[in-house]
């Protein structure tokens, strides 16, 4: 079974030291169930490819399984030739010291996103080859999947359970082969190892960052699991707990700062007073309509303020909305009433999905809006959500507003250097928020125009700011 990663990086060899396997020679790791070899087919300054070769010993296999459902299938299986849950094991015995994410002198190599192409051959997957992809693509990866045919004589037998799968993406090194570490064995349903509790805490701790948001994370879990329901259910409850403990960590806090709160609660009372909610609604409506948008989707819908509007208007074909949170969802439902759709308003749909993941649905719709949304989101995940929205998706017309930083000044009751809400992770000045947008643009060919919304300080500029991404070739063809 072979397994491949290939960067572009430069230098690309520093892989090498990443992987703490130089590629001037062939390593070698002996493993109780056969050895596994890592070396370099190329190792240039421009490109470099790690190789990690398992070669599994069927003798020892042999010896060692007691519990073969039939008498052959001791002498007859695929455990030789797949990448099944030897390839995991031999990730962490081979990688372990990338895997513990620490290095002594070179911590910012570990951290850095890197351009990451990874093949994996003979992918063992009983489910058809969509979910591999509804594996992979919500954590951000680009995946090709190339089917193997049972027999080459026999076209009509059809394909076989087993999968080339090349994933490309920019990412830490070791968060890739921490994916992998724990998806290959969710593919493998003939997992070699005891599954015990331990699993259970191993999960977990592979998981933290993105196992909590992956909408498959109950099929990971059972699977991983061998459908083992004690288990997948403690992994999936542990899972609840931890964004429970991190609700509760975050109320106390807002207890102790009863003298903050009040001053956010003015802050939001005065843009209230000046309907800075309204203005900032009235002006994504009114871009949107500029641009000819036909269906939109409302990225961190919440509660549905903004669709309420969008389902008054009638140049509207379709209208959804998507947020993490289930119940902010709920609460949209009621209010919005998709299945009573009245004659001449919009489709609406509502769905749940994480902004920091691939999603295919982002990408069915002319218009993506994120109203107030990014500013909720931690400066460092903001790279996540851009490939999700702008390379994955790449909507013809992306609205984004943000609160403009530089403004707080004239909130009377706002403390000096607080945010006007505590879940907001920056407020960027109007010179961030232009950089920002103008990278963006650059970066994904697209045309920007930023505006202020709301009444406007000559000195400070508006309270929120809009930036407006649309293909330059979209708008080539609307205006013809």
């Amino acid at each position: 079974m072979l397994l491949t990663i290939t960067t572009t990086h430069k230098p690309a060899t520093d892989m090498g030291y990443l992987l703490h396997k130089s590629p001037d020679n062939l390593h070698s790791k002996t493993l109780n169930f056969g050895t596994a070899y890592t070396f370099y087919p190329e190792a240039t300054e421009d490109k470099c490819t790690a190789a990690l070769l398992l070669d599994i010993d069927p003798v020892g296999l042999v010896r060692k399984n007691k519990g073969a459902a039939f008498p052959l299938e001791q002498y007859v299986n695929d455990r030789p030739y797949v990448a099944s849950s030897f390839m995991s094991v031999a990730i962490n015995r081979v990688f372990g010291t990338l895997l513990s994410g620490k290095s002594k002198h070179r911590q910012e190599l570990v951290d850095t996103d890197l351009p990451l192409e990874i093949v994996i051959y003979s992918l063992p997957c009983r489910a058809d080859e969509e979910f591999l992809k509804e594996l992979f693509e919500p954590l951000g990866y680009e995946v090709e999947v190339e089917p193997s045919v049972l027999d080459e004589k026999f076209p009509n037998w059809g394909n076989s359970p087993y999968f080339t799968l090349r994933l490309k993406k920019s990412c830490p090194l070791r968060e890739l082969l921490v994916h992998l570490y724990v998806l290959i064995p969710v593919l493998d349903n003939k997992k070699h190892y005891f599954i015990g509790d331990d699993e259970v805490e191993k999960l977990l701790q592979y998981g933290e960052g993105w196992l909590k948001d992956h909408p498959q994370k109950e099929a990971i879990a059972h699977r991983y699991f061998k459908n083992m329901r004690s288990l997948s259910r403690a992994a999936l409850d542990r899972l609840k707990e931890d964004e429970v403990v991190n609700d509760e960590e975050e109320l106390d806090e807002q207890a102790a700062a009863d003298a903050k709160e009040e001053a956010l609660e003015e802050t939001i009372a005065q843009e209230k007073k000046v309907g800075l909610h309204r203005q900032r609604h009235d002006a994504v409506i009114k871009a949107l309509k500029d641009n000819n948008v036909s269906t939109l989707l409302d990225l961190g819908c919440g509660e549905g303020k903004l669709l309420r509007l969008l389902k008054k208007e009638r140049s509207f074909a379709k209208i959804a909305g998507c947020d993490v949170f289930i119940r902010s969802l709920e609460v949209a439902n009621d209010r919005l009433k998709p299945d009573k759709q009245r004659r001449g308003e919009p489709e609406i749909e509502l769905f749940q999905s994480a902004l920091t993941y691939r999603d295919k649905r982002f990408g069915e719709y002319d218009a993506l809006t994120l109203v107030e949304v990014i500013e909720h989101i931690d400066e460092p995940r903001l790279g996540a959500l851009e490939r999700a929205i702008f390379d994955a998706a790449k909507p013809r017309v992306v609205i984004v507003t943000t609160p403009n930083g530089e403004y707080n000044e004239l909130f009377e009751t706002l403390p000096a250097g607080q945010f006007r809400h505590n879940d907001h992770r920056f407020e960027w000045s109007r010179a961030e928020f232009k950089a920002w947008a103008d990278r963006i643009a650059k970066s994904y060919g697209y045309e920007v125009q930023i505006s202020p919304i709301g009444d406007e300080d000559k000195k400070l500029g508006g309270p929120s700011q809009m930036a407006v991404f649309v293909q330059p070739e979209a708008e080539d063809k609307n205006d013809g």
